[in-house]
């Protein structure tokens, strides 16, 4: 059965152009187009479709907000198109905070350029996200809800070097209503030198869940590797910097890793770490197909740090990780997975699994309790 899609934008010409490439694929059909936010509402409930694509910026009712009345009266996974700015990357994080599943860049040039590109992009994206969990893991409003505990501030210098005020305690990311219980037992403590995170679709909201978690004296440094173009990584990267009480900014060649710091590879290149702790950012290879690439820097941690290294890959597409996870497990280090009920797309996670790679599966709300477990 064909994946029926409702095409949101208040462009005819792009609401056109979207419509006809998504028309000439056998497997999704076109059931509809809005062109505001009202009108996507009133179009989702009256015809169900199983994706929704959605402009950010219309009149009478914004892309946002359209999506978070779509997510309380009718979950359904939604794809954003986002310009390629800074802004654009900042509306496009809300836009996922508020229930969407992916974005795609929404550029002209590219679609006169490239078409034949943009259309195998935007198609298997369509049907990558029409077998996403959006549906049964929706989400519960959001309700006032206690937040941790903050990390005592130290009195003195801290154990790595410096001290600083204490961060605010996060705020609090709604939970999953059905909040499935781990498949794993708790994680037994050890001596990490680094945790390596691995994401793709559905990934900007499971970081924050994760690392929002993590106290500011978090013991071990953290990598993050999430698939995002470019304009996006810095944007992405001050957002969770805001969100959390550890420090977390987009990495560049040279950075040191310490404790309590986060850094995310910068998009449209590849992260690399030294044996002393040392960043190396590099070029993208247009041979690889994700810049960032999870592999690269698992395969870079496990020859710098053998079996120290925590590495844990949440929801995404594809299976990117399961290699660099394959040489960190030769190497004696950790892998977890993210459990099937809690991702939005069960693709990286399951290529982890179904290579018998990982020592533990765990929900997504655990994850980040577990790694204070693991590394405290």
């Amino acid at each position: 059965m064909a994946v029926k899609v409702l095409v949101v934008d208040d462009s005819g010409f792009f609401r056109r152009r979207v419509s006809e490439i998504l028309s000439a694929d056998p497997n999704i059909q076109v059931v509809g187009t809005a062109t505001n936010g009202k009108e996507a509402i009133d179009q989702a409930l009256a015809l169900k479709p199983d994706v929704i694509t959605m402009d950010y910026e219309m009149p009478m009712m914004d892309g946002i907000t359209a999506v978070r009345h779509i997510m309380q009266r009718c979950p359904t996974p939604v794809l954003m198109f986002s310009s390629l700015t800074h802004e654009g990357a900042r509306v496009t994080l809300d836009a996922l905070d508020a229930g969407a599943v992916d974005f795609l860049p929404k550029n002209f040039e590219d679609i006169s350029r490239n078409p034949e590109k943009v259309k195998q992009l935007l198609c298997e994206k369509i049907l990558s996200i029409s077998r996403s969990n959006r549906r049964a893991n929706t989400y519960s409003a959001p309700a006032p809800v206690a937040a941790p505990a903050p990390t005592p501030a130290p009195s003195s210098v801290s154990s790595y070097g410096s001290s600083a005020p204490a961060r605010p305690a996060p705020a609090p990311i709604p939970a999953r209503t059905h909040a499935p219980a781990s498949s794993s037992p708790a994680p037994k403590r050890k001596a990490y030198k680094l945790v390596a995170i691995g994401t793709s679709t559905g990934g900007p909201v499971a970081l924050q869940r994760v690392l929002t978690q993590l106290p500011a004296n978090f013991p071990a440094p953290i990598v993050l590797i999430q698939h995002m173009p470019a304009a996006f990584t810095k944007a992405f990267a001050e957002r969770l910097d805001k969100l959390c009480r550890i420090s977390v900014k987009e990495a560049e060649d040279g950075d040191i890793l310490r404790p309590g710091l986060a850094l995310l590879a910068p998009g449209g290149k590849q992260m690399m770490i030294d044996g002393r702790g040392a960043v190396k950012i590099l070029p993208g290879d247009e041979r690889l197909n994700y810049k960032p690439c999870v592999d690269i820097t698992f395969g870079s941690a496990a020859k710098s740090y053998g079996d120290k290294v925590l590495a844990v890959v949440l929801t995404g597409m594809g299976a990117d990780g399961r290699e660099g996870a394959r040489l960190l497990k030769q190497g004696g280090s950790a892998i977890w997975a993210q459990d099937e009920a809690s991702c939005v797309i069960y693709g990286m996670p399951m290529a982890i699994v179904k290579a018998e790679l990982a020592d533990a599966v765990y929900s997504l709300d655990d994850i980040g309790k577990h790694l204070v477990e693991a590394c405290i």
